[in-house]
């Protein structure tokens, strides 16, 4: 069955809906967990990575902590894959790198690439929201197999620019900034907390239940549901 959307815009999740959270979790994390000890001590005088130490040690509320305490800290929540914003901050200066210097390539799922092109082609508006920075969110779509993919994005929001992603807050945050009506915003995740957020805000949902990924035995609640991309067909009305 195919779902439809007259929409302005689409918000785009990245782990388990464009992309293997697999991918991510296998490569991309023990890279990160490689590097963040040279990055810490090279690139300590760098504003961004002072501004992220600075959240590590207020939020493990050890104000001193030197930069092997910090690198433990990391570590830890990589280990739990908690989205702490200074993890992502950090994580997203080291994949930018690791992107750049030719290290990282990432991945889509082949239903989305194809589907973005077609959306962007008729006026939908894509942008991403992910718990990855912002600078890692670029780096993704820069590096992507199919090339740069940057051109059919318009906005990248992570949780330090609009906030956690189980807040309906958050969406309302996204939907001014975009200048778009939340009745006129499609969100995909496969994240049942996310599409519920989304909802109270106002907005379209639709869960995304991959095989193999994390959320798919769990669901999506009684949210619309799709295997890939090809399953949902986006329009913009122009009355």
């Amino acid at each position: 069955m195919t779902l439809h959307y007259d929409v302005d815009a689409v918000v785009l999740d990245i782990e388990g809906t464009t992309s293997a959270t697999g991918f991510v979790v296998d490569v991309l994390y023990p890279y990160s967990r490689s590097r963040f000890a040279a990055l810490l001590t090279e690139r300590s005088g760098d504003p961004e990575v002072a501004r992220a130490v600075a959240q590590v040690r207020e939020e493990i509320g050890e104000p001193d902590a030197d930069a092997v305490r910090v690198e433990k800290a990391l570590n830890a929540w990589l280990d739990e894959d908690r989205k702490a914003t200074p993890l992502k901050t950090l994580q997203g200066i080291v994949w930018s790198e690791g992107f750049a210097r030719g290290d990282l390539v990432s991945h889509f799922y082949d239903d989305v690439v194809p589907r973005l092109r077609t959306w962007h082609a008729a006026g939908v508006r894509l942008h991403v929201y992910s718990s990855g920075s912002v600078a890692a969110q670029r780096a993704w779509f820069t590096h992507s197999p199919e090339g740069d993919l940057t051109p059919l994005v318009s906005g990248l929001y992570d949780t330090e620019n609009a906030g956690p992603k189980q807040e309906a807050e958050s969406y309302r945050r996204i939907a001014s900034a975009t200048g778009v009506a939340p009745g006129r915003l499609l969100f995909l995740s496969d994240r049942p907390g996310e599409l519920d957020a989304a909802r109270e805000a106002g907005w379209h949902a639709v869960g995304i239940r991959r095989p193999g990924e994390p959320y798919f035995e769990q669901g999506v609640g009684d949210h619309a549901v799709a295997g890939t991309f090809d399953e949902i067909t986006v329009s913009r009305s122009t009355s």
